[in-house]
């Protein structure tokens, strides 16, 4: 408080504080000059003093403090009205916090917001260790043999980018789709930015990345939300959209099945069954019936019932077979009659075990239907998980689901990042 007391003698005009100089000599102390009647003009202001010590005991909040003090020396001009001094405590200094918006509604969206992002990434995280875990055969055959090959080698140069484009193809990744990887890596080495080989695992990763990635899927708009899915006999057509209904169900919407695959006697019983299972309509009729009839009894059913969605499972056509092909056509042909806009989603189902020959499937159907996403199943039982590369980069085609298991909850949606960190380890 000692400073403050002599800061408040310095600016007291009615106190003035006698010089030290002229006591210590004992010469008499000056007269100290009568204040104008006018009062101080702006320019008869005293200058703060410059000197590095007395700048530095003066805060602004303190030179607030004394100017307040001083103002009533100031007299007003006739007829103006006298300026009101604003409190010291709403008087703002460095130190206060900036205007802020109410603090219930922002902790309030937080609040909400936290729960959200906390489930999305442990949902991620689940999503990996799943991935990590069926998919050990490819994760064994990738990230092994780069182990392999990095422990033999610790320099990045033409050969080991040779032996690892062989890895590649082993993988089951195809000829084109390694080329395309390879020539990303080549241009990081032409460039340098492959000093060791921790450096090219993680650009092989950003380059399968870049890869994989596809835009997102349409929004759901109609309603009901129809699916087509098509595939070969034996990729697990029907038990795959037993796990797509599942999933609608856990969504809180409601499915219907179109059991269009009349070749095959117990293609209709299967999907019945898991119907039974699941608690969800079945719409079939007598094997051999035409199949585009099923499918218009079975929208017809749909639009009237005013169910959320309708899954339609259709013959294991092989796709080298002609007169089958032109059967799904007219089904897609008379799904479009039915409801204007449909169907909103074609699905190819893919056995991953049958590594580069989905490829030829993917391009037959996409040139007979139109397809707007893959599921590619099975993958927990191959080291051929590499082909789901292969496939999107192609084919051009988004990978909407992988199967990674026989039961309902292992049909998951593909996610690039993590189905990348799985296979690479």
């Amino acid at each position: 408080m000692g400073w403050l007391r002599r800061r408040q003698q310095d600016t007291d005009p009615e106190e003035p504080r006698e010089p030290a100089g002229p006591e210590a000599s004992g010469e008499s102390a000056p007269e100290p000059p009568e204040p104008s009647p006018e009062g101080p003009s702006a320019g008869d202001e005293t200058p703060a003093p410059e000197s590095p010590g007395e700048g530095e005991r003066r805060p602004g909040f303190f030179r607030r403090l004394f100017r307040g003090r001083e103002a009533p020396l100031t007299e007003a001009e006739p007829g103006a009205p006298a300026p009101e001094a604003p409190p010291e405590a709403e008087a703002p200094g460095p130190f206060e916090e900036p205007d802020l918006p109410p603090a219930a509604p922002a902790a309030g969206e937080t609040e909400a917001a936290e729960p959200e992002v906390e489930r999305a990434e442990a949902e991620r995280r689940g999503l990996f260790r799943r991935f990590r875990e069926r998919l050990g055969r490819t994760r064994e055959a990738l990230a092994g043999g780069l182990a392999r090959l990095f422990a033999r080698r610790q320099v990045v140069d033409a050969e080991l980018l040779e032996e690892l484009e062989e890895l590649l193809i082993t993988a089951d990744l195809g000829v084109e789709t390694t080329l395309a990887l390879m020539a990303a890596l080549q241009e990081k080495l032409k460039r340098r930015e492959l000093s060791d080989p921790e450096r090219l695992k993680a650009a092989l990763a950003e380059a399968m990345l870049r890869m994989l990635r596809t835009p997102a899927p349409l929004p759901r708009e109609a309603r009901p939300w129809v699916v087509l899915v098509v595939g070969v006999n034996g990729v697990g057509k029907t038990t795959t959209i037993a796990k797509l209904a599942h999933m609608e169900q856990q969504a809180g919407r409601e499915p219907l099945l179109i059991a269009a695959d009349t070749f095959r006697a117990a293609a209709a019983e299967q999907l019945a069954e898991w119907g039974r299972r699941l608690g969800v309509e079945v719409i079939r009729q007598k094997p051999g019936a035409d199949p585009a009839a099923v499918v218009f009894d079975g929208l017809t059913a749909a639009l009237s019932r005013g169910v959320d969605s309708v899954y339609i499972d259709t013959a294991g056509r092989l796709h080298t077979k002609v007169n089958l092909m032109e059967e799904l056509k007219k089904i897609h042909r008379t799904i479009m009659k039915k409801v204007p806009g449909a169907p909103h989603e074609t699905y190819l189902v893919l056995d991953a075990t049958t590594g580069q020959n989905a490829l030829s499937q993917a391009r037959l159907f996409q040139e007979a239907v139109g397809l707007t996403g893959l599921i590619l199943t099975k993958l927990d039982g191959t080291a051929k998980g590499g082909v789901a590369l292969a496939v999107v980069h192609e084919t051009g085609l988004p990978l909407r689901y992988l199967g990674v298991g026989e039961g309902l909850g292992d049909l998951k949606p593909f996610d690039p990042e993590a189905f990348v960190a799985a296979i690479l380890g």
